[in-house]
């Protein structure tokens, strides 16, 4: 009994406490419609009239199941704007087997944990301890479709949905009391705790979710990295005689030019020539090289278009700026004086802003103007150049031709630098002609920057006049120099064959002195023959071997013509020796066996045409002789 009075006060003391608001019928019923429920008081009765009331709205029930917000696809319509300092109000829900009472509004909201990826299940504690399955499932069943009850002895359950957003309508009834049908008993009711769980099944899911997006995103982005690729090119064919000759055919034409060459650049590299297809191959490099003369004449009449347009468009800004002329004209009719004071204030001020900016627009019409015309005479300047002579020589040969030549370049130079200051003098003349105040007279204040144009155009011609005297004192300084070149070429030969003519008589006369060294060391005795080996080997280093590099090439070419007893030509020599060392020349071995005349003799052999010298090793002579 006891406890019942205690079920019976506690209600009684809900009961209490959802009427206080409840006597304020429009401050509920107004609550309650924002939030999209039917306002109903607890004894069944509407709060509010049908007009005001949603539609469908049975009042024979105690809530509205189509548009409740725990129900399935009451997401699809989203209820008003609630404001974010607003408490929610909740109602009593009835179910079948029990009645679930809301907390109280002024209470802080239950807490939960944070939401796990991919949830779909739900933990409810605070069950009742007579609560069934069934009744779970009666009461959850308008959240949205349950796959899996999971029921403890211990007074809570997790249920599992089929979707992640009915967990969050689950999660509404939290902090409701659940009354099991109208007992009074402890065991009938308990105030429920809804949460998120975390389920084993609910994270495959999602991680098998979350694979499937990334598979879909890297196709996606495979087929439009794929749209963006490049076409491959085409397979160059095999060779052939039939792929040649269509090859061929292909190569005569302008338009397939392109791609035959590129065939054709393949088949090579891929070393398809040989000595029989050499002819083939020929015959089609041929043909490649006759479109040489077309790109050539293609190029040709590319350049004389860009020239016609160039003057086209040279013409049309002449044009240009001499209609920019005549409008100046015009408004400095307007600002005289006589004209003038027939215009208002404010057409004398638009006036003045026109000539300003018509000013602006001819000046800078003008210097474009002037930069072409300075770019075609730098390109004239350099064609005259290219067509120098000496241009095409090496450089460095002749130091006073280099130094005329840099003397030459600085004077055109600073003429060039003086030809441009007085264009810039120019230009500022007139920019200052057109900003000058206007007088009465005109011909006053026109006619000194005219004559100092004029003095400045003269000063030019002269700059330009003297360039080109410097360019004909240039071209007279290179005829010189060419002159003096080939002076120089014809005394060099002149040497040389004075150089071999002494040479010739050297070896003569060194023959006669050998001849008789060898009669007196026949005639003399044992000290006289002490006395020419000292002599012998006096002349030896007097002779010169000066260095290491000449003690080797000695030896060498004693050991060389030694295995040659009739002797060898200079060039054989040389030619044995570059193998040894390349850097030693032929005349190195000729002055070196020419200062030995005790070890090497030359000889002459052959008639007429086949008349040669010869080197032969005479070292051991004198030492036999002696």
């Amino acid at each position: 009994m006891a406890s019942a009075a205690d079920g019976v006060g506690s209600l009684g003391a809900e009961q209490n406490h959802l009427s206080v608001p409840v006597t304020d019928h429009g401050a509920w019923a107004t609550a309650m419609n924002n939030l999209g429920i039917m306002p109903v008081g607890l004894s069944g009765q509407q709060l509010v009239s049908d007009s005001v009331c949603i539609q469908r709205f049975d009042t024979g029930l105690g809530l509205i199941t189509p548009i409740n917000p725990m129900m399935a696809g009451i997401s699809l319509v989203p209820p008003p704007p609630v404001p974010p300092d607003m408490p929610v109000i909740k109602e009593i829900i009835h179910c079948q087997s029990c009645t679930l009472f809301p907390q109280n509004p002024n209470l802080p909201p239950p807490s939960t944990r944070e939401r796990p990826p991919g949830c779909k299940t739900a933990f409810v504690g605070g069950l009742p301890e007579n609560a069934t399955e069934e009744i779970i499932r009666e009461m959850f069943d308008q959240c949205g479709e349950i796959i899996a009850i999971r029921k403890s002895k211990k007074n809570f359950c997790h249920i599992r949905f089929s979707e992640e957003f009915m967990v969050d309508k689950a999660i509404y009834l939290s902090g409701y009391r659940m009354r099991i049908g109208s007992s009074t008993d402890k065991k009938d009711s308990g105030r429920i705790h809804v949460d998120f769980a975390q389920a084993r099944d609910d994270l495959y899911e999602w991680e098998c979710k979350q694979r499937l997006l990334a598979r879909e995103e890297r196709h996606r982005r495979k087929i439009h990295e794929d749209r963006l690729r490049l076409p491959s090119p085409p397979p160059i064919v095999h060779y052939s005689e039939h792929e040649a000759a269509l090859l061929a055919e292909r190569l005569k034409d302008d338009h397939k030019f392109s791609e035959a060459t590129a065939v054709l650049f393949s088949w090579i590299d891929r070393g398809e020539v040989n000595r029989r297809t050499a002819n083939h191959f020929y015959s089609m490099i041929q043909s490649s090289n006759s479109h040489v003369r077309r790109l050539m004449g293609e190029k040709a009449q590319h350049e004389e278009e860009m020239e016609r347009a160039k003057e086209i468009f040279k013409n049309a800004l002449m044009a240009i700026l001499t209609q920019f002329e005549q409008i100046t004209t015009v408004f400095t009719a307007a600002t005289r004086q006589k004209a003038w004071d027939h215009f208002s204030k404010a057409q004398r001020k638009n006036i003045d802003i026109w000539r300003k900016q018509c000013e602006e627009l001819r000046n800078a019409h003008s210097e474009e103007i002037m930069g072409i015309r300075r770019e075609e005479e730098m390109e004239m300047s350099d064609d005259d150049l290219d067509q120098i002579p000496c241009k095409r020589m090496r450089s460095g040969e002749n130091g006073v031709y280099d130094q005329s030549q840099a003397s030459l370049k600085e004077e055109n130079d600073s003429l060039r630098w003086q030809l441009d200051a007085y264009r810039n003098e120019v230009e500022l003349l007139r920019k200052e002609q057109n900003k000058s105040n206007r007088a009465d007279d005109e011909h006053t204040h026109t006619h000194s920057p005219e004559a100092q144009i004029q003095l400045l155009q003269q000063s030019m011609n002269d700059m330009q006049q003297q360039l080109l005297n410097l360019q004909e004192k240039l071209t007279h300084k290179q005829a010189e120099l060419e002159q003096a070149r080939e002076e120089h070429r014809c005394l060099e030969g002149e040497m040389i064959s004075l150089r071999d003519k002494l040479l010739n008589s050297n070896m003569e006369a060194v023959e006669g002195t050998n001849g008789e060294l060898h009669e007196k060391g026949m005639n003399s005795c044992v000290p006289s023959l002490c006395l020419s080996r000292e002599r012998r080997s006096e002349v030896i280093m007097k002779g010169g071997v000066t260095s290491e590099k000449e003690a080797l090439l000695l030896g060498i070419i004693s050991t060389f013509l030694h295995v040659h007893p009739f002797g060898a030509n200079l060039e054989y020599l040389w030619s044995y020796i570059q193998r040894l060392d390349s850097k030693v020349t032929a005349g190195e071995l000729e002055r070196l066996m020419v200062r030995l005349p005790t070890m090497f003799r030359q000889e002459l052999s052959g008639v007429g045409a086949t008349l040669e010298k010869r080197w032969k090793f005479c070292g051991f002579d004198s030492l036999g002789a002696a």
